[in-house]
């Protein structure tokens, strides 16, 4: 039975991917560029970097575009953006069996609104976000630092998301790791692969 249960946020606990893409169509629409939202999708699960390069490079893009992109996705995230099926119910059994739930995202402190305006934010015992100032996954940086400053057992923590950078990340780190994919997709290096939060709990 794992004892630290490590979640990213985006494509993970929450289904954010939709609204991240939509906005990032808006905004590309306004500039009086046409992109297929199935397209801007597809490239935002991979990466959302990869995504702002992308397509920074394609259009030759200004900051002031990536402003009206965050604007878009802020206004849209806190009334659209919802935790996947399960999740919170998962978040609270961890919590009330005596483990630990915590989080390692490369979001800013939204995470942490987003939590709070669900109910989860009790369910976690720390936070690691874009302000925590850790390299970026692939990197086990933050990971190693819950490891030592909660005195895990490595067997006994699980990496959980949605990206192979969240599985390398863990698997840096010593510990299992788990692909969560809605739609059904593997990921070979991963310890398991998961479509649902009830498949979640059942390897928990």
């Amino acid at each position: 039975m794992y004892q630290h249960i490590i979640w990213d946020f985006d494509g993970t606990l929450y289904d954010t991917y939709p609204v991240i893409a939509e906005s990032f169509r808006l905004a590309l629409e306004e500039e009086g560029f046409q992109e297929s939202y199935d397209d801007i999708l597809k490239i935002t699960r991979v990466s959302m970097v990869q995504a702002h390069d992308y397509y920074k490079e394609k259009y030759k893009l200004q900051a002031d575009f990536f402003v009206r992109y965050k604007e878009h996705c802020h206004e849209m995230e806190r009334r659209l953006c919802k935790p996947y099926e399960g999740m919170a119910d998962l978040c609270r059994y961890i919590h009330e069996t005596g483990r630990k739930n915590y989080l390692y995202t490369h979001r800013s402190d939204t995470a942490l609104t987003y939590l709070q305006d669900h109910g989860l934010y009790q369910y976690f015992s720390d936070f690691i976000t874009s302000k925590s100032s850790f390299e970026r996954k692939p990197s086990p940086a933050g990971l190693l630092y819950y490891i030592e400053k909660y005195h895990m057992k490595p067997e006994e923590a699980i990496m959980i998301g949605d990206r192979e950078i969240d599985i390398l990340a863990g698997k840096n780190a010593g510990m299992k790791t788990c692909f969560f994919s809605e739609l059904g997709e593997t990921c070979e290096i991963a310890d398991y692969n998961v479509k649902s939060a009830l498949e979640i709990k059942a390897i928990l």
